[in-house]
């Protein structure tokens, strides 16, 4: 009889990728950057074992968004106040904070519940191309397509 390989959370190897988001599509990049931190991309992945890398994006205020969606798109946030909604479009967003929309779409693809959000404890975004994880030696992830 075949037993189904399980990984433990004290065996799993960690790598440190570097993505360049320059160009890149908004949500092309998530659902990668999202499955890399999930661990989907290894053959030992286990759906209720944290088994994803580290994940480092450069250059967040380059993404790139489809369509109209710089003035169309709107990110909604509530300060649990009457009356304390407050509304950004994508373009002040990508302006302002460019690594906060990149955040929001990753993290909006990770599963919502403790795993989830250990998961996305383990993406690091920045505005420019500079990063101060030199040290984890990152290697360079081509991403598909």
């Amino acid at each position: 009889m075949r037993t189904t390989y399980m990984a433990k959370p004290n065996q799993v190897e960690r790598k440190w990728y570097v993505i360049d988001a320059e160009g890149q599509t908004l949500g092309r990049l998530a659902s990668e950057v999202a499955s890399i931190l999930r661990g989907k991309n290894k053959p030992t992945f286990t759906p209720h074992v944290d088994t994803g890398d580290f994940v480092i994006i450069i250059n967040a205020e380059k993404i790139h968004l489809t369509g109209k969606k710089l003035t169309d798109k709107i990110y909604y946030r509530h300060s649990n106040h009457p009356g304390g909604l407050k509304q950004r479009t994508a373009l002040e967003m990508r302006t302002n904070r460019p690594t906060q929309m990149i955040e929001l779409a990753v993290k909006g693809m990770l599963p919502k519940n403790t795993l989830g959000r250990k998961q996305g404890m383990k993406l690091h975004v920045y505005a420019g191309s500079e990063h101060p994880h030199q040290a984890q030696k990152p290697e360079v992830y081509e991403l598909r397509g």
